[in-house]
């Protein structure tokens, strides 16, 4: 395997990490799979057994092409080694087709491309010098990043049981933030245009990647205070940066575009009649606006405190995005990025349109790599991690998946908090009591749900009711950490950088 060529002279440790992972992941292969497999599955019927002309017209299936056109060649290239394992499988009328060979190559295409994750999270170890930590392998930070995401909870649940290609897509998004880090602008930037082709929900964050590529790529100089040498940009690298997005774009709309078809295709990529809550409440803002809306209507006053807050028109991007200001002066650096590039994930979570609870991995994994290098940013990470992890068990809903999301999470979870406590252990606690008290409260909240709710009267009236409650309680965890980021990036003192960039 690829991951095992990774890590030479002292670095075996790196390739037996990402062995072990991979070998949990093909322990998982029996397990449940969601509708997210037969979704898969009928994207590659289509994108083999049709013309392009028609991948985004095609209706056989309630399961239409709604991810940008990158990902649909993806799909295709799958298709030609899919059908020497069953052949049945590309066939658009057969829906909800499943076999034994089916999935044996579906679930073996998610681990395989799992590898550019592997090398991205290499990339990244590189980038992060963290706190110097004692002489022990398992206390230096470069191995507990590479733990906490090569074994990170949530996206093994999502890709490797729920079923899903998060894995090879956050590797394109890792590897662009380590190419920032490493100066290399121009690649950062063109692996970033790539992915948001591939996955458009990366929009969320687009914002952090263009105002920095703009402040340390296009200026190329400061003053000695640290803030902008207005007359050092340079139009030529604005102009560079613009043709990588024109000619990714080109190579990916393009055919689209000459089939007179692009409008079509938008209105796959972006379907504002669905409703402003998914079906599962994602854990943020309009979960805890509709508890509330519910309780108050209970007792007759929502019409009073609310009448027509709720949005009833079709969302523009800005809907979407709560992001927050970039001081052209403050955090110019590669960690300043990073904390935007999280805030930009976490306000468009949490004030989204139609957001769906897995959407909050796109926070946890990029503050892993804030999490090893203070303890204020461990604090945060850990918080978000631990209720954002949780929000996704619902999607694990069968009887077989409960001790294995149970003990998977518990692992990570004290895993996490174990060592990024000993990293710190000369600094303040991590958590006050406030938070520890949280924290804990999950567990009742999984007693509950999971083991009292079913043999209750409340099943048959209130059905959703554990949804609700995992839902509302993780959102107010969420919503806390992003206030407590936000908090962070506005009051900690900027780096300053004096010399030429």
């Amino acid at each position: 395997m690829a991951a095992l060529g990774i890590a030479t002279g002292g670095r075996n440790w790196f390739s037996a990490l990402a062995l072990g992972v991979t070998l949990l992941k093909c322990l998982l292969i029996p397990t449940y799979h969601s509708t997210d497999f037969e979704v898969h599955r009928n994207w590659l019927a289509i994108t083999h057994s049709l013309p392009v002309s028609q991948w985004y017209y095609e209706a056989t299936s309630e399961w239409t092409l709604d991810y940008p056109p990158f990902f649909a060649w993806f799909e295709y290239a799958l298709s030609h080694i899919a059908k020497y394992f069953d052949q049945e499988m590309l066939n658009v009328h057969n829906l909800n087709y499943s076999s034994s060979r089916t999935l044996l190559f579906q679930r073996f295409s998610v681990i395989l491309t799992d590898e550019l994750f592997v090398y991205a999270v290499h990339e990244c170890c590189k980038c992060i010098d963290g706190k110097k930590a004692g002489k022990e392998l398992t206390e230096k930070p470069k191995f507990i990043l590479s733990v906490l995401l090569l074994w990170n909870f949530g996206l093994l649940i999502v890709d490797h049981i729920h079923f899903q290609y998060n894995g090879f897509l956050f590797g394109l998004m890792l590897l662009s933030i380590a190419r920032l880090f490493q100066k290399r602008y121009t690649e950062g930037a063109f692996l970033f245009a790539v992915l948001l082709h591939f996955k458009h929900i990366y929009l969320y964050v687009a914002p952090a990647y263009g105002i920095y590529l703009l402040r340390s790529y296009c200026f190329t100089a400061n003053k000695p205070d640290g803030s902008v040498r207005w007359n050092s940009f340079s139009f030529v690298r604005l102009i560079s940066l613009g043709l990588i997005v024109f000619l990714v774009s080109a190579l990916s709309l393009g055919p689209f575009l000459a089939l007179n078809q692009l409008p079509q295709v938008l209105s796959r990529l972006f379907p504002f009649k669905r409703g402003l809550c998914h079906a599962y409440w994602a854990p943020n803002f309009w979960a805890l606006y509709n508890a509330l809306d519910k309780v108050l209507s209970v007792i007759g006053l929502n019409d009073k405190w609310f009448g027509s807050a709720v949005p009833t028109h079709s969302p523009s991007f800005s809907d979407s995005h709560g992001h927050p200001h970039l001081h052209s002066d403050g955090h110019i650096g590669p960690r300043g990025f990073l904390r935007c590039l999280i805030l930009c994930a976490l306000s468009s979570f949490l004030f989204g349109w139609h957001v769906h609870e897995k959407a909050i991995l796109l926070a946890v994994l990029p503050m892993s790599l804030l999490s090893v290098g203070k303890a204020g940013d461990a604090s945060i990470f850990l918080i978000l991690t631990t209720t954002g992890h949780y929000s996704l068990f619902p999607l694990l809903f069968t009887a077989p998946e409960l001790p294995i999301k149970i003990l998977l999470m518990l692992l990570f979870t004290i895993y996490s908090i174990s060592s990024l406590k000993t990293l710190f252990r000369k600094e303040k606690p991590l958590f006050n009591w406030m938070e520890t008290f949280y924290l804990l409260g999950l567990g009742p909240l999984e007693v509950f749900c999971e083991f009292v709710f079913p043999f209750t009267s409340w099943k048959l009236k209130y059905p959703f009711s554990p949804l609700l409650l995992t839902s509302v309680y993780c959102a107010v965890g969420i919503t806390y950490a992003w206030f407590k980021l936000y908090v962070s990036v506005l009051t900690d003192p900027p780096v300053r950088k004096t010399k030429k960039q």
